[in-house]
């Protein structure tokens, strides 16, 4: 048997190749949409990729599933359980649905499925047994967004991303009952999640790539209760906001995207601009100069969880970068589900359009003004809660766009998140909005308290 993971940092996402090496047939499980690393692999190590399943319909990033059909030729495998507000759609006609208890064979290699809702309701998992091996016991579970190492996937993402009232609750309970299944299984059985640090797919996910069911029993929260109310009230508590650009997933994952290539993209510098324009310098850059109502997403490892909260999806996109980076521009906007970039303008060449700009100020001089001044904290909910401002408004960033504002256009407000990463990306959000006296905090919360104490 040969087994592989693909991580994707950018996305906190795991995936996974599993083949016969007897038979040289492949399967990947849950992969995302850019597929070279499966091709790369599966060349080097004389595979045919002739299966790929996923383990639920995915919220996070976009699915690479179809993809993976209309490159490779493979045979598709989905689930079945859950209600019909969520069925794939546009999958091939031999596309095989699965239900607790049906097995994938990938020549000698078994992969039992087991239905384990809660993060979602059609929600699988795939349990390993290497057969070609010589071996009955389970090696491992490939879980998906059912457990992680450390944590448990979130039950609230179809009520916070699709707007399905009420599936919270029904999730979590669903969730206990999953987690009872895990009885029937051996403490050495390996556990291969879907993520890792840095999702929001769950709260507490730690930087750990793999783990055993042992290990989870003794060291995960979620196997601290017995009591299945207690337990529903810690699991949907406290979970990260999710970003705008869940519910497009959570839709197009179940639609169906197209086929995703890399394509020649327009580099010029018109007169003007159109479309959603994101700036891709970094913040210390854009501060001095920008066109206001451009969104300052420095192009970086972070730059898919913070542009993921401004996309419109519904909008052709413009980007001031270098067009060195086009590829990879696109396909991490691929990852995400949005193939519309139109236009690159190059970072040279983008000064003809600034028009404004803002200035940062230490924590030291905001803390010997703070009386009576407009500040806001752009800084998720849990960070706000953990320690704040007295006189601090709180909107988290990502919501910017479209939140109430508790401040005039008039007034000088100073934007503040935990250390100056996100505020600066507020700022080019509120100047978009039409907010023009603003004052980005250096260092943010962390350096004020600093100074304060």
């Amino acid at each position: 048997m040969y087994f592989k993971q693909f991580y994707d940092q950018k996305l906190s996402q795991t995936s996974y190749m599993v083949a016969c090496q007897k038979t040289k047939e492949a399967i990947i499980i849950d992969p995302k949409r850019v597929l070279d690393e499966y091709e790369e692999t599966a060349r080097a190590e004389g595979f045919i990729i002739t299966q790929a399943t996923e383990t639920h319909i995915h919220a996070d990033f976009a699915s690479g599933l179809r993809d993976t059909a209309r490159k490779f030729g493979a045979k598709l495998f989905v689930s079945d359980e859950g209600d019909d507000n969520w069925k794939y759609q546009d999958v091939p006609k031999d596309t095989v649905y699965l239900k607790e208890g049906d097995v994938i064979n990938v020549g000698n290699v078994e992969l039992k499925v087991i239905h384990t809702p809660g993060h979602t309701p059609e929600s699988i998992s795939f349990v390993l047994t290497d057969l070609g091996g010589g071996s009955t016991e389970p090696m491992g579970i490939f879980t998906g967004d059912f457990m992680f190492v450390g944590d448990i996937g979130r039950p609230d993402l179809l009520e916070e991303a699709a707007n399905m009232k009420g599936t919270t609750e029904e999730g979590a309970d669903a969730m206990f009952g999953s987690l009872q299944k895990m009885a029937d299984y051996p403490d050495f059985m390996q556990v291969w999640p879907g993520h890792g640090a840095g999702s929001a797919c769950g709260k507490s996910l730690v930087a750990v790539p793999l783990s055993t069911l042992g290990y989870e029993r003794q060291n995960n929260w979620v196997f601290n209760y017995d009591d299945k109310e207690a337990f529903i009230t810690e699991l949907t508590s406290d979970q990260p906001e999710p970003p705008n650009y869940f519910a497009q997933m959570k839709k197009v994952n179940k639609e169906g995207l197209p086929e995703f290539n890399v394509r020649e993209v327009e580099v010029a510098a018109p007169e003007t601009l159109s479309g959603q324009v994101f700036d891709l310098r970094s913040k210390e850059i854009f501060k001095q100069g920008f066109m206001k109502g451009s969104i300052n997403v420095p192009y970086n490892g972070k730059f898919l969880q913070f542009a993921g909260w401004y996309i419109n999806y519904n909008e052709p996109m413009t980007v001031i970068a270098n067009p060195e980076d086009s590829q990879s521009i696109q396909e991490d906007l691929a990852s995400i589900g949005f193939d519309n970039l139109q236009l690159i303008v190059p970072a040279d060449q983008a000064d003809k359009y600034f028009n404004d700009s803002y200035e940062n100020i230490s924590p030291e001089i905001l803390v010997q003004n703070i009386d009576g001044i407009n500040i806001l904290d752009v800084r998720s909910s849990s960070e706000y809660n953990g320690g704040n401002l007295e006189s601090a408004s709180h909107i988290h960033f990502g919501k910017l766009q479209n939140a109430e504002i508790p401040f005039s256009k008039e007034d000088k407000i100073y934007v503040h998140c935990q250390s100056g990463v996100r505020s600066a990306i507020a700022m080019s959000v509120l100047k978009a909005r039409g907010f023009d006296d603003l004052i980005n905090v250096e260092r943010g919360y962390m350096g004020i308290k600093a100074v304060m104490n």
